[in-house]
């Protein structure tokens, strides 16, 4: 426990059979419950981590585990959640926990039955740590890529009540650009960039990474059936949180290489996947932030901007067949589309200013 508070630590775990006790003994005491979500490996992964709990000593902490809701007069709205959750299982990837009784382990086993990747990994741990009231869970990978000795600062300020969500941030590390092999600090940059604009939080410089803390309100807060199950689910776990207004802050870490990892990524292939999802996901947070849950001028704006620049297309054409065709350029399509340049581009930059401005406090 940490200041009297529990701390979980989600692992997803696949095919890391040679990495998983190295990220399981480096566990700080602290953390009062590990759960390693075994994604379906094809090595002896789960093996490994059955042994590990069969010759565990370490005391366990009591979590506080949900109690079922009585019926009475004024907690119907509990009841419906109660049967939410119950019934919102068969929308996460099939599982087993291993444990015969998770209340006396300090590691807990879950074995998917079927492979659901990095995103679905982590939604399942997080399911297991909202069900038994966990105030503070971390993710840390499989790998061994990330340090413990840092998962204090990273969990410090969800339990001190002054965000909900923490994400580490390898770039203010001085050794960044020396250390993270380029192609993935391209990729990062790129998915960065697109993930400002598409979860709100204008702020957040490394969005890729997987080193995070989440508080139990927040956990509560957001469909985690829902969370993309590939590489997208840290961008999609951002725009989830931004859409429900919580607080999120970045603490720097320190970028972890050459300890045994085996990528599993493509960057060339997860960037055009990832960049398609963000798309889809600016809109998603617009019409449900800023019209249904509560209207704001910049939804007008950024559609107003989308509007003007598609009708400025065959302007802009006209003008560049005139120029080029060695013809005098036509002064309505001239006039047009400096006109649908100027109001166009002046919108969408209205936009983004209040979307920064209004999403400035959920940044601390």
């Amino acid at each position: 426990m940490l200041k009297g508070k529990t701390v979980a630590v989600v692992v997803p775990a696949y095919n890391e059979e040679s990495q998983i006790g190295m990220v399981i003994e480096s566990m700080p005491e602290f953390v009062d419950r590990i759960v390693i979500v075994n994604d379906k490996s094809k090595d002896n992964t789960a093996k490994v981590v059955e042994k590990y709990i069969k010759e565990d000593k370490n005391p366990v902490t009591k979590l506080n585990h949900v109690k079922s809701v009585k019926p009475n007069r004024y907690n119907y709205a509990d009841q419906v959640v109660e049967k939410m959750a119950k019934e919102e299982i068969s929308r996460y990837t099939p599982f087993d926990v291993f444990n015969k009784d998770p209340k006396k382990s300090r590691i807990i086993l879950i074995n998917h039955l079927k492979n659901g990747s990095v995103g679905a990994s982590i939604a399942t741990g997080y399911k297991w740590c909202a069900d038994n009231n966990v105030d503070c869970t971390a993710v840390m990978a499989g790998d061994g890529q990330m340090d413990p000795g840092e998962l204090e600062s990273i969990c410090m300020p969800v339990l001190d009540g002054k965000v909900d969500y923490v994400k580490g941030n390898r770039l203010k590390h001085r050794s960044a650009s020396l250390i993270i092999p380029r192609i993935r600090f391209f990729g990062n940059s790129i998915l960065s960039l697109l993930t400002k604009i598409a979860s709100g939080y204008w702020q957040v410089s490394d969005t890729q990474t997987g080193y995070t803390a989440i508080s139990l309100e927040a956990l509560r807060g957001i469909h985690l059936y829902d969370i993309y199950k590939s590489y997208g689910c840290p961008n999609d776990i951002l725009v989830k949180l931004n859409i429900a207004n919580f607080a999120i802050r970045e603490v720097p870490i320190k970028p972890v290489y050459n300890v045994g990892e085996k990528s599993k990524m493509k960057v060339f292939k997860v960037i055009p996947r990832v960049s398609w999802l963000l798309f889809k996901l600016f809109w998603k947070r617009l019409y449900k932030k800023y019209l249904f849950r509560d209207f704001h001028p910049l939804f007008l704006l950024y559609h107003l901007s989308i509007l003007l620049l598609v009708l400025d297309i065959p302007y802009a054409w006209a003008a560049l067949v005139d120029l080029f065709g060695g013809t005098r350029i036509s002064t309505n399509s001239l006039i047009a589309f400096i006109f649908l340049s100027i109001i166009g581009f002046q919108s969408i930059f209205f936009a983004m200013w209040m979307d920064m401005m209004d999403n400035d406090k959920l940044q601390r």
